[in-house]
């Protein structure tokens, strides 16, 4: 799929993320008991309302869910399923694009996950301590019954930033810190984002063994670039794993359930649908990544 630009287009920040799904009632159960997640909305869309989605249509299912103040959709195409998940996959991989969740104790959010059926673990020896020039975090990737990855990331206590000092939280699990996808050129990518308005805010190298045991691969080399837009969090977290082979760009379609969207809100109209319709621009980045971006004013009736 060609990559399209929007440098006429200016983010204001991270709305939400778009997983696509087979059976999504039952992958909403797993994210509300194992993950803490709230249901807010079922809805069956078809018509003018689904291409947004899927320009050639049929009737879609979306489920809206929500931790603290971030959320994410539950798209269901139920005319026209795409492929499932990848099998045999690792996180050097070009598909590989997930969220990090933050949770205030990892104990007792490991506890509840492993409470419920369905998912399984990336990282080897569970939770893994990063070094400090890592952040010090505790990270624990697994993906969920359809085969999306996720992130578990407790900060150290003298290092978690302000945003997530919640004491007193009824759930260990506490909000969005980040989405990161798996990139093939660093440069390349930072420089499509920053047209979009994103700007760097971090950079770093790993290659830890925590890092190792972390994605389960053998001796990783990963160049993490974090960029924000004008709302910092979430963010987006760039991944380079260097020393893996060429990679080639996805061939994801945007109905397969490997099709994780990063859908960011503007106020910009430029390169904007019409009036009469939601307000929306699809993009690939340059390795194939789907993202959406939507108007602010009405953002939340919006694809």
């Amino acid at each position: 799929m060609a990559v399209t630009t929007a440098t006429d287009i200016r983010v204001l920040r991270l709305l939400r993320f778009r997983l696509c799904s087979a059976q999504p009632m039952p992958l909403a159960d797993f994210y509300e008991s194992a993950l803490g997640f709230r249901r807010v909305a079922v809805e069956h869309l078809s018509g003018a309302r689904v291409e947004a989605f899927l320009p050639a249509g049929g009737r879609v299912l979306r489920i809206t869910l929500e931790l603290a103040a971030q959320r994410i959709e539950l798209i269901q195409f139920v005319d026209r399923p795409g492929r499932p998940y990848p099998a045999d996959t690792c996180a050097s991989d070009l598909v590989f694009q997930h969220f990090a969740i933050v949770v205030s104790d990892m104990k007792a959010a490991m506890e509840q996950l492993s409470a419920v059926r369905g998912w399984s673990p990336i990282s080897l020896d569970g939770p893994q301590h990063l070094p400090k020039s890592s952040g010090g975090v505790t990270a624990f990737k697994f993906r969920d019954p359809e085969g999306h990855p996720l992130e578990l990331l407790a900060f150290p206590s003298e290092r978690t930033p302000q945003h997530w000092q919640r004491e007193g939280a009824d759930s260990p699990f506490l909000g969005i810190d980040h989405s990161a996808i798996s990139v093939s050129d660093s440069e390349r990518s930072v420089a499509f984002y920053a047209s979009l308005g994103l700007s760097i805010s971090d950079r770093s190298t790993n290659d830890d063994p925590a890092q190792a045991r972390l994605d389960r691969l053998d001796q990783p080399l990963v160049e993490v670039t974090a960029m924000t837009a004008a709302e910092s969090t979430p963010h987006l977290e760039l991944l380079d794993y260097r020393h893996h082979g060429e990679r080639k760009p996805l061939d994801l379609r945007a109905n397969d359930v490997a099709a994780s969207w990063l859908v960011f809100e503007t106020q910009d109209r430029s390169g904007m649908r019409g009036a009469g319709r939601a307000p929306v621009r699809n993009l690939v980045d340059p390795d194939g990544h789907h993202l959406s971006i939507v108007l602010q004013s009405r953002s939340e009736s919006m694809a």
